[in-house]
């Protein structure tokens, strides 16, 4: 997950802003136009929009009408051995984007900010937007100084790994935060040095299809927009990288080949889609996919894309918990009633204890983005199908139910938390695994929220969002654990309970038949030693990554609700992951956040600088800024 950016004309704007003077005219809903883009997050621009009686379709989208896309593309295509490269499984007729031109009617998304309180804040918030930028100049400046041209830099030792194919990962995921933050002058060098490079040659022979998409795919196309189409190289390069990652939709059932190995298929040799997969995968490849037909207008690559959302909406209500999907699917046999226990997660399936006859049904990690993507893909078709808001409602009402649950807390904390749903032999029940990857459903559930106009899923929007805000509150060093579990509320009252924590502390105690301490001391021993909070029964994995989850969504319930509580709440989030990870050469990832002073690992990922110091530099700044009612992220 990281930002793609789509604006809004100025035209458009212009008349947006005229139709709020006069909104009785049309019942006082405000026509907004959205383009967005992806995983990474970066953006395209709406180009204009329909009669507000057009009716959107509803249904699986078939339809084969070409659509008409203005601006300016890119000069001329370059030559790709991917080009015209033969197909095993032709589809014929191509899926084309919606007839007409996109359109969205919705209400304003972003919280109305008077002008005031936009000077207020671009006032105030000036030195913390400068220290944010100072930290994303430090990083960038490391990353230049040791690993240039490699996926990332190693903030300790000044060495560099490759980790997606060695194609300059870091560089080109960060390049719309380089122009956002005002970077010009590095952002025009570093599409210098991205014009040299050979995105259909990475170093691996077999790449994972969901991160050359949203590292490399998404980076080039948001730049390309952010930068106002200036820039047509990038396009050009986004067109080689689509050309090639088409080929792994070329399988019987079109539903791609997730771990794609682009030698084979540049041989000719045809692709198979895997028996065993996790639903993030093919689930995570819309945004960019539907954006670069947009902006070439070619069909096929929107098309490839959509043969696979038709096939997740076929089987949306007829999975064991109608409504979401497992975790892992068979993507061969589209199925996704059972656990595919095959390579390449057997291993994972027996550490997690999972059978072929289970379920796991998640919205965190494996199947994260997949959800996230509905309501913003929404955005992104402008309300021509409503095929995506319709999958979000379908799969939000069995979150809310199965997933969502209040933890019990010492000081009676009116939040939640998002965990991991089970079902074995026909039965479900819910384990309270919480995991920072899980903290973007805030964010998502507010922003469907406003899409549908839905005050009660924007205060669980709220409750969501206060819950990772006070797990980074509870931790020695201010930050979040990747992966923990806590004690869940037994009724309405959630009135705090001793004797009830240690005895969910006692499920995770391993077995010691020779252990001569009592039960209790055991028990004592496990809180002093895990530096359990109240509250909380295991740590699962305490490390900090430097992940954006949590920061994304007290963005967007800023930008949202207007409540300015969330501007100190980031404020005290950043400071201390800024304490933890900074390193002569960059930041690094840590080990131990229930430490006061956690060790550090040799590691920092490119969405570091693509997408966390994005949303805290983005929330200290003026709220037109990369404005929810002109781009979504």
């Amino acid at each position: 997950m990281e930002i793609n950016h789509f604006a809004l004309g100025p035209e458009i704007e212009e008349k947006r802003k005229s139709w709020l003077l006069t909104g009785a005219i049309v019942g006082a809903v405000i026509v907004i136009f959205y383009y967005q883009d992806s995983s990474d997050e970066h953006w395209t621009r709406p180009e204009t929009f329909l009669d507000v009686d057009t009716k959107p379709s509803t249904s699986l989208i078939t339809e084969t009408t070409k659509v008409d896309v203005a601006g300016p593309t890119s000069s001329a295509k370059p030559a790709s051995p991917w080009t015209g490269l033969k197909q095993h499984h032709p589809v014929q007729p191509i899926i084309n984007l919606p007839p007409g031109k996109p359109y969205y009617i919705a209400p304003k998304i972003q919280h109305d900010f008077s002008k005031k309180e936009r000077a207020d804040i671009t006032r105030s918030q000036q030195n913390r937007r400068a220290a944010v930028k100072e930290a994303f100049e430090h990083a960038w400046s490391g990353y230049k100084k040791h690993a240039w041209l490699k996926d990332e830099v190693s903030p300790i030792s000044g060495n560099s790994r490759n980790s997606f194919g060695g194609l300059a990962a870091t560089l080109i995921d960060s390049l719309d935060s380089l122009w956002i933050l005002g970077m010009r002058e590095e952002f025009a060098a570093a599409v210098k040095v991205a014009e040299g490079i050979d995105f259909t040659k990475p170093e691996q022979e077999t790449v994972s299809l969901f991160e050359y998409t949203i590292r490399y795919l998404g980076g080039l196309l948001g730049a390309y927009e952010i930068s106002e189409r200036k820039y047509s190289i990038l396009l050009d390069k986004a067109v080689e990288i689509g050309d090639m990652l088409y080929a792994a939709f070329d399988t019987a059932n079109r539903m791609p080949r997730t771990h794609f190995e682009w030698k084979e298929a540049l041989l000719g040799n045809e692709m198979r889609a895997e028996e065993s997969i996790m639903v993030a995968e093919p689930g995570s490849l819309s945004l960019e996919f539907t954006t670069l037909s947009r902006l070439t207008k070619d069909g096929k690559y929107h098309d490839a894309i959509q043969r696979v959302a038709n096939q997740f909406q076929k089987a949306q209500n007829t999975t064991k918990l109608p409504g979401m999907w497992p975790v892992f699917a068979n993507a061969r046999a589209s199925s996704f009633s059972e656990c595919p226990a095959l390579e390449p997660f057997s291993t994972l399936y027996s550490i997690l204890k999972i059978r072929k006859s289970d379920l796991e049904i998640s919205s965190s990690a494996m199947s994260d983005s997949l959800y996230e993507y509905l309501p913003k893909q929404h955005l992104l078709m402008n309300g021509a199908t409503s095929q995506y808001i319709d999958m979000y409602e379908d799969t939000i009402s069995p979150i809310k139910t199965k997933l969502l649950f209040r933890p019990m807390t010492n000081n009676d904390a009116d939040i939640l938390f998002s965990g991991t749903y089970h079902i074995r032999d026909g039965k479900g029940t819910l384990e309270p695994m919480v995991q920072h990857l899980g903290c973007f459903a805030g964010g998502m559930l507010a922003l469907g929220a406003r899409i549908l106009q839905n005050e009660e899923d924007l205060g669980t929007a709220r409750k969501l969002t206060d819950g990772c805000i006070w797990a980074y509150n509870h931790t020695q060093s201010g930050v979040m654990p990747e992966v923990f579990h806590i004690t869940p509320c037994t009724d309405d009252s959630c009135k705090w309970d001793e004797k009830h924590w240690h005895s969910a502390v006692k499920t995770y105690l391993e077995d010691k038949v020779d252990e001569p301490n009592s039960v209790h001391d055991r028990i004592m021993s496990k809180i002093s030693d895990s530096r359990l909070v109240e509250g909380f029964t295991k740590i699962d994995s305490s490390e900090y990554i430097l992940r954006p989850e949590a920061i994304e969504s007290v963005f967007y319930l800023y930008r949202i609700t207007g409540d300015s509580i969330y501007l100190g709440k980031a404020w005290d989030m950043f400071s201390a992951i800024r304490k933890i990870t900074y390193t002569d050469i960059a930041n690094a990832a840590v080990k131990d956040v229930t430490l006061e002073k956690p060790e550090k690992t040799d590691r920092m990922e490119s969405f570091w600088l693509a997408e966390t110091l994005k949303y805290f530099y983005l929330i200290f700044s003026d709220p037109r800024v990369v404005s929810l009612d002109e781009y979504v992220l």
